[in-house]
């Protein structure tokens, strides 16, 4: 391995692995991408469903959780986040949701000029492969395949129904004109096989002579010099390596990962830092603020037996069949994402745009975490798209492998609390219409003693959690608080940028690998035209 190189980029996740593909497509550039995992070989991986296998796995995954969060009864909530090649697009849920044109339009009103969603939609063309083929919002020919649910499922039909039936409109693109709307969402997958960015990015250009990957290296800090970006320092293989950035190291941890790296650089709060005898390299108070993640609230239904994914993967027999189906034709339980379909739908008549996703999960595991439920169920997640509550992410050692303090604060404002309510009622409200009730046989969670607003909290407080969108803690913005500039700089450092979901200012309205992808790409647009 070489020390010197002129790009050296930390993280090979959803940003890294593109940013490696594009800024070493000029020859003249050498480029080292570190990885803190390992390759993506195991099968489960590259199987869409195969994300259930992978969520406790320490192979591929950091398995964090946050500290006792004062606002859900004191759990801890899991927390996971890719440790491989792909970095999380290798082992989420698979659901390309790019959000609304409004979160976009937001940032750049917050004086992020050049962030708007007519800036950002070339570069979610650009990496673009869409199955359903060009037009003025869906690209063809790029790394990233996006393509259907391969097989269309009665309950998800039945929602789709009971949501026009409440008057919802029914949308069969969440990624065109409007977000509104009930359907099926599509998947980062390509003909039935996970599309993480290693996949689609990575490999294809892993023989380039001026692209070298490492894995199993942890990455210690940045290495500064007089506010400068000079060099990475990482752990392999029980030793200490140093590496030199002749142009810039680029930062793209994700949201959890990033700030623990600028910290342990010395570049964040003065006062942490001091704390833990890190000398200070950059005067940064932001550096680990404004975490904000979505939380789920969780309805768990028994349906007519036979239409769930549990009545095919709790036995034997059921799990050779689907093995069968998966292996033949690539379709069946084993080729779905998390959530097959859902909508995004707004809460009242004065709300301008959608505020609520529910997302419809083929599967239910109400007791054992992980487990399939013995009967026939599956879970719908309410999720508000833009919550109020903010968190934190801070080191609390100098020492890289001892992991941050994540604190989310979960449904720490009232309007956050007032919406988890009503996203289980108006969940409710579909489940009741006709077309859902022929499918469904009773509600298990909460259950329909739960009828008041107070236990309905109870329950989102009880047994929410997660949807795993956590974004920024390196957030972008021209105030003292932000952390890079519209360029995505770390400000008061020279060649260091930071470029993951930490960047983004406020939530996008939906999942957040799709935006993470475009900003990646924007990312290496303007470094390669510099």
């Amino acid at each position: 391995m070489k020390n010197r190189f002129d790009f050296v980029i930390v993280g090979a996740g959803s940003a890294g692995c593109v940013l490696a593909n594009r800024l070493s497509h000029e020859q003249r550039n050498r480029v080292l991408l570190i990885e803190a995992g390992g390759s993506d070989w195991n099968p489960w991986i590259h199987i869409p469903l195969g994300f259930g296998k992978l969520f406790n796995s320490k192979r591929e995954n950091w398995l964090d959780y946050t500290v006792a969060e004062p606002f859900l009864e004191n759990r801890k909530i899991f927390q996971p986040r890719g440790k491989v090649i792909g970095g999380s697009s290798s082992i989420n849920g698979l659901v390309y949701v790019r959000g609304q044109r409004e979160d976009y339009d937001h940032w750049e009103r917050l004086g992020n000029s050049g962030w708007g969603y007519t800036d950002l939609l070339p570069y979610f063309l650009m990496a673009e492969d869409q199955a359903h083929g060009l037009s003025s919002f869906h690209g063809t020919g790029g790394p990233l395949h996006v393509e259907d649910v391969p097989d269309r499922y009665q309950i998800c039909d039945s929602f789709i129904e009971a949501a026009q039936q409440a008057g919802y409109p029914r949308n069969d693109d969440f990624n065109s004109a409007g977000q509104e709307g009930a359907g099926y969402f599509q998947m980062t997958t390509k003909r039935g096989v996970r599309q993480s960015t290693a996949k689609a990015y990575l490999k294809p250009v892993m023989k380039r002579r001026n692209l070298e990957v490492v894995t199993h290296a942890h990455v210690t800090r940045v290495v500064t010099d007089k506010g400068r970006a000079v060099g990475v320092e990482f752990l392999s293989n029980g030793h200490v390596r140093k590496v030199s950035a002749e142009r810039e190291v680029i930062v793209c941890a994700g949201a959890i990962g990033s700030p623990q790296i600028l910290q342990l650089s010395g570049i964040g709060s003065p006062d942490l830092l001091r704390n833990l005898d890190i000398p200070v390299a950059a005067s940064l108070p932001g550096v680990g603020r404004n975490l904000q993640d979505h939380y789920r609230s969780m309805l768990v239904f028994r349906a007519i037996q036979g239409l769930s994914v549990n009545d095919s993967l709790r036995t034997f027999s059921g799990k050779f069949v689907s093995g069968i189906r998966y292996l033949v034709g690539r379709r069946g339980p084993l080729a779905i994402s998390a959530g097959i379909g859902g909508g995004f739908f707004r809460t009242g008549s004065d709300v301008g745009r959608p505020d609520l996703q529910i997302s419809i999960s083929m599967f239910s595991t109400t007791e054992v975490p992980g487990r399939l439920d013995k009967f026939s169920g599956f879970t719908a997640s309410t999720i508000q798209l833009r919550p109020e509550s903010r968190g934190t992410v801070s080191i609390k050692s100098a020492n890289p492998l001892i992991p941050p303090v994540i604190q989310m604060n979960y449904l720490s404002t009232p309007k956050d609390r007032e919406m988890a309510v009503i996203g289980i009622r108006l969940m409710r409200d579909i489940a009741t219409r006709p077309g859902m009730r022929a499918v469904i046989e009773e509600e298990i969670l909460p259950g329909q003693s739960a009828l008041t607003d107070a236990q309905l909290l109870s329950h989102a407080k009880e047994r929410g959690g997660s949807i795993f969108h956590p974004v920024g803690t390196c957030r972008m913005g021209s105030d003292d608080d932000a952390v890079v500039d519209r360029n995505l700089r770390v400000r008061g450092m020279e060649k260091l940028r930071v470029v993951d979901a930490s960047v983004m200012p406020t939530l996008i309205s939906g999942n957040t690998n799709a935006t993470t992808i475009a900003i990646a790409e924007k990312a290496a647009s303007m470094i390669l035209n510099e």
